[in-house]
């Protein structure tokens, strides 16, 4: 397998689709009692059930999981259609961030496979850094689908957002963490991703965080692109909450982001989530971790008021798709959300 710096001098043309692209599927990575949901595993999987349902009903789902007969069951004859189990042991389920990341390098389409480690060495990840070579090697993609070896860089997928034009938005605090990718610094990182993702332009949030948040800050947790030109943010308006003021210097470095044509972005506020707690801790709900799919959006809700209010505000955002929430309180139990447990895979790959 040819090294990082080799096969990234040996690139012409390299596109990174944004979730927006048109998808031949995505994947799931299945909860099971050898993970963290032990303790709520009929309650988290009536989400994952629900989740890959709405799915099903528009393109292929891709489910990991470690006994396949212990699944099909939830689906019937039609949605199996467009259902692919495959037996691939994994240590958790946030897919976003174990999967593998989708781009075109001359045309061809490639599995860009990085190194997961649990945001840090904070977890096991013996397993699911395996993960999609597995997928790989058990042929679950198209043949032509190229298989590309980035391990030795850590890069989870929930920490980086493209407008599809040049332009790849991230957060300081998560790429910088301890037990990433040191020795490197903010400027070789920034060119690594550059030469990796074919942009030119990389914006570097340095603030916004979420309480009860494993990952150092991931971008899809607070701020997205939803269209080349458009950004959707959560804002926080109660001066009493402690993400206040963060949230507000989050906002103002957002307004100064251009794309690589020099232009600001249209930014859409997303309304903070209402506070959840669960053992005197505060779980991180947020409306910014929705999935996008082929004909829909996937968000997550939380049995608030809120829910409705963030739902119309995307469907003026998405006005060629449905919006269609999805009770995610048990996701957040163990810190994520919709977004984190998915991984989408654009037209030719699945």
């Amino acid at each position: 397998m040819p090294g990082i710096i080799p096969l990234l001098e040996e690139r012409i043309k390299l596109i990174f689709p944004p979730e927006w692209f048109r998808q031949s599927g995505v994947q799931l990575t299945w909860p099971h009692i050898g993970t963290d949901w032990s303790e709520i595993i009929d309650e988290v999987t009536e989400c994952y059930v629900a989740i890959a349902k709405e799915i099903l009903k528009r393109e292929k789902l891709l489910i990991v999981c470690p006994v396949e007969k212990e699944i099909i069951n939830f689906f019937n004859e039609e949605e199996q259609k467009n259902l692919r189990l495959v037996n691939v042991e994994s240590n958790d389920t946030w897919a976003r961030d174990h999967g593998a990341i989708s781009l075109f390098i001359n045309d061809k389409p490639t599995i860009a496979d990085f190194g997961f480690n649990a945001w840090g060495l904070k977890f096991p990840a013996n397993h699911d850094n395996r993960i999609t070579r597995k997928l790989y090697e058990l042929e679950t993609f198209q043949k032509d689908v190229v298989y590309e070896n980035l391990l030795d860089f850590i890069l989870e997928g929930g920490s980086i957002e493209t407008d599809g034009n040049g332009t790849l938005m991230t957060t300081t605090e998560c790429l910088l963490a301890p037990n990433r990718n040191q020795p490197m610094e903010k400027p070789q990182i920034d060119a690594f991703l550059k030469k990796s993702f074919g942009v030119t332009n990389i914006l570097w949030l340095d603030h916004g965080f979420l309480e009860g948040d494993d990952t150092d800050n991931h971008i899809d947790t607070l701020a997205r692109f939803c269209n080349e030109r458009t950004i959707v943010y959560v804002k926080c308006e109660d001066e009493k909450d402690l993400h206040f003021n963060d949230l507000q210097k989050m906002e103002e470095q957002l307004k100064e982001f251009t794309d690589v044509d020099g232009n600001p972005y249209e930014l859409i506020a997303l309304p903070m989530a209402d506070a959840v707690y669960e053992d005197g801790g505060r779980l991180p709900a947020t409306y910014a971790n929705f999935l996008i799919i082929n004909g829909a959006v996937l968000l997550p809700f939380y049995g608030s008021e809120k829910d409705m209010i963030a739902k119309s505000i995307l469907q003026k955002v998405f006005p060629d798709r449905e919006v269609i929430g999805i009770d995610c309180g048990s996701l957040i139990k163990q810190h994520g959300s919709l977004h984190c447990i998915t991984i989408q895979f654009p037209e030719g790959f699945l």
